[in-house]
């Protein structure tokens, strides 16, 4: 079994891979401040509920592989691979990791392991050219060439983000469900709230993916779209240029590129 380990900035979220096929997923909040020792313990209840594991931490596990856009929690799952999995490989995405995909923007190590995991899975799966979009804390579009490059993309603010800071700045206005409202013209407070969002952000990957893609390719329709992230269902609907949605392309990247590395650890 591999497990993989994507951590962002609000979410983090762990597969269980036997072979190419995902057996089990858990997603659980991210804490700069939980240490070694708690994630272990973490690690420990959430596996042990799985019939195919060991009681043991550690036990049914043969590989791990992990990527993180909080520093201090990859140092913490740095020290549980070392502690808790010490004879299990272990790959975790950072510079020098062999990824398969080259990085064609000013200064790579800019760029987060995530997005590039989301490339390799997105190659991998679909081919180039393609755009992936991650509603996550951010909404980020990634773009890879046909040659399987990846050559860029855009940051913008998630869903999340957007839904509180409107509460936090708006005197009348207040933290809501997101959700699909009943209609697009609003009839309260929280269901014109609830349309902005889910809408506005509709309208927002359409006319920057368009955009995207008549960068990326001379001909737009031949770029493949791929839209993940835990957010990405409530604008999969509204949305008329998302081709595929994938909710595990980080794992599969993370797995994609544990098979690239561990033959040379």
């Amino acid at each position: 079994m591999l497990l993989t380990i994507d951590v962002g900035n609000t979410h983090t979220v762990l597969g269980l891979f036997d072979g190419e096929d995902i057996v089990e997923h858990w997603r659980i909040s991210t804490d700069a401040r939980r240490t070694a020792d708690e994630l272990a313990v973490l690690l420990q209840g959430l596996m042990g509920m799985h019939p195919l594991l060991g009681e043991e931490l550690g036990d049914g596990i043969d590989g791990i592989a992990i990527c993180a856009t909080v520093p201090s929690v990859l140092h913490e799952l740095r020290e549980v691979t070392r502690r808790y999995y010490g004879d299990v490989p272990a790959v975790l995405v950072e510079p020098g990791v062999k990824t398969g995909v080259p990085i064609l923007t000013d200064n790579p190590k800019e760029v987060g392991a995530d997005r590039i995991i989301n490339a390799v899975a997105a190659v991998e799966l679909y081919g180039g050219p393609a755009i992936v979009v991650d509603f996550g804390t951010a909404t980020t579009f990634d773009a890879v060439s046909a040659r399987g490059e990846y050559v860029g993309g855009v940051i913008a603010p998630g869903i999340e983000i957007s839904v509180e800071a409107l509460g936090v700045k708006g005197a009348q206005l207040r933290k809501i469900e997101v959700a699909r409202p009943r209609s697009v013209i609003g009839k309260n407070t929280v269901e014109a709230m609830q349309a902005g969002i889910i809408y506005g952000f509709a309208g927002q990957v359409d006319g920057v993916v368009s955009r995207m893609a008549r960068e990326l390719a001379d001909d737009p329709d031949d770029v493949t779209v791929i839209a993940t992230g835990g957010l990405a269902p409530m604008v999969l609907g509204e949305s008329s240029v998302i081709d595929e949605h994938e909710p595990w392309l980080t794992l599969i990247g993370l797995r994609l590129v544990y098979e690239r590395n561990v033959s040379r650890m």
